[in-house]
């Protein structure tokens, strides 16, 4: 069974897991939100997880009247097979990044165990009204931008006077959002296409799909099964998408809601969202109602824009008024890593996109605008780099590679930028125990690369366009060393 040909299994109704064993697979993350729904609707939850150390974490997290078991991997293998008068389970609750095709899911499958993620467990018990009545649920996914147009959602949702809050992929989990206090009434989702996987039953009230480039195909198998998962967002009421992607508009017209808002940099289609003489604008009927001028956008760019056009469409949708829009985005101020000032030294800017961990997302940054000296590298997770390379080989001053995949980058560089330099740095990461300080030491070694080909007047780039893990914790390590190693490089 491959991954985009994993069938899912209905499972059983939310109001019967009382007495129910029910496996977590995951202490981080999500898993603390997940047990304490399984213990509020009276099932039996038990984590499964490879570190010890993680489970006493979820331990610790849990509040003092909610236990659980913790098994080993080998362990949660026996009780998805057994059945459940010996002591099996009913239920499965994955962590998103779990694949598809891992064999203690094939074997879940295989046995007729349902698998569900965080969300479909926090959207079926919202649904059923376990905690209250049912919320509203704004989904915002697309490979690159989502955590900019979500944040920008809460911000207009806030000013709106709604309870809102930001969740799901970014910052508390939504299992988190539906037992916090004081209540939250409007949930702005950020959804991976790995939680949307493990999400069918979920119909958001309005979506939006930003954008649809090659990334995670090494999980979801094809492009095909990676934008069908992005494209259960547009299943409810209102539909939004960036009509100016080509995947993310065919969504929009295949989707099923009612109301479908396509949202792009042009002047905006009937009933859409766009641009006209430089200001946002909503198109109703045949009225045009300005948001705000497109140059007071923070992060400042194309990209920056659209996704303030799709953030003020899904706000709008649920009555928000312009100029709720015009004063919350006004205000607005973009997340850290995220195409983000660091300094200028010796006439030459350095910017911190580590957040660009794709290469769809790096091209926004380096098609910016002005030279620039690149560095790139990290874990492509199936991605091709070659489109990319040949579409900023002209902007390019010089480029520095570090990350397990760097090897694929130089390669399309020679065939498509064959003139600019490019510096290639073993990094640690191609096997064996690396030094502790080998990421820091290495970033160190690219940026005084960097600032050596870069001239007055370019800007030094980190848009990775891979993920990066290979090397650092996460995304915002591998930003806070480029930090460091600009600090060095300026002196400090």
């Amino acid at each position: 069974m491959t991954q985009h040909q994993h069938q899912h299994v209905q499972g059983p109704e939310i109001r019967d897991l009382a007495g129910v064993r029910a496996l977590v697979l995951g202490a981080g993350v999500s898993g603390p939100g997940a047990v304490r729904i399984l213990h509020a609707l009276g099932a039996q939850p038990v984590v499964a997880d490879s570190r010890p150390e993680a489970l006493e974490r979820l331990r610790t997290a849990l509040p003092p009247d909610v236990d659980c078991e913790g098994v080993d991997l080998d362990r949660a293998a026996e009780l998805v097979s057994a059945p459940a008068e010996r002591g099996g389970v009913g239920l499965v609750v994955t962590s998103p990044g779990w694949r598809p095709d891992a064999p203690l899911l094939r074997a879940a499958a295989d046995s007729g165990v349902a698998v569900w993620g965080d969300i479909e467990l926090a959207w079926r018990a919202d649904r059923a009204e376990l905690f209250g009545p049912a919320r509203t649920w704004l989904a915002v996914t697309g490979t690159n931008g989502k955590t900019t147009t979500t944040s920008m959602l809460e911000a207009i949702c806030l000013e709106a006077g709604m309870a809102a809050r930001a969740c799901g992929n970014i910052g508390l989990p939504v299992t988190d959002v539906l037992l916090a206090e004081p209540r939250v009434e409007v949930l702005a989702a950020e959804l991976s296409s790995f939680q949307l996987h493990w999400a069918p039953s979920c119909r958001p009230e309005v979506g939006v799909v930003l954008n649809v480039a090659e990334d995670h195909l090494d999980w979801h198998g094809s492009m095909e099964s990676y934008a069908a998962a992005k494209a259960r967002v547009l299943t409810g009421r209102v539909a939004v998408a960036g009509a100016d992607d080509e995947v993310a508009a065919r969504l929009l017209a295949g989707s099923p809601a009612g109301t479908r808002i396509p949202v792009r940099l042009a002047a905006p289609a009937p009933g859409g969202f766009g641009v006209v003489d430089g200001v946002l604008t909503a198109r109703t009927d045949d009225d045009e109602v300005p948001l705000l001028p497109a140059d007071e956008v923070r992060p400042p760019g194309p990209a920056g824009v659209l996704d303030a056009l799709a953030a003020a469409a899904v706000a709008m949708s649920v009555g928000a008024r312009p100029e709720h829009v015009g004063t919350a985005l006004q205000g607005f101020t973009v997340g850290a890593h995220r195409a983000e000032y660091v300094d200028t030294v010796d006439g030459v800017r350095y910017v911190d996109d580590s957040k660009a961990t794709n290469p769809h997302a790096a091209r926004t940054s380096l098609l910016a605008g002005g030279t620039t000296v690149w560095i790139a590298g990290g874990l492509l997770k199936g991605a091709d780099v070659e489109p990319v390379v040949a579409e900023v080989a002209d902007v390019l001053r010089g480029v520095v590679l570090i990350g397990r995949d760097r090897d694929r980058i130089a390669e399309a560089l020679s065939r498509h930028a064959p003139t600019v330099p490019v510096v290639e740095l073993p990094s640690g990461d191609d096997g064996g125990a690396a030094a502790p300080d080998e990421p820091q030491r290495t970033m160190d070694r690219a940026v005084a690369e960097a600032a050596r080909m870069a001239t007055g007047g370019d800007t030094v780039l980190l848009a990775p366009a891979a993920a990066s893990m290979d090397m650092f914790t996460d995304y915002g390590h591998r930003g806070r060393s480029f930090a460091l190693a600009v600090g060095r490089v300026a002196g400090r």
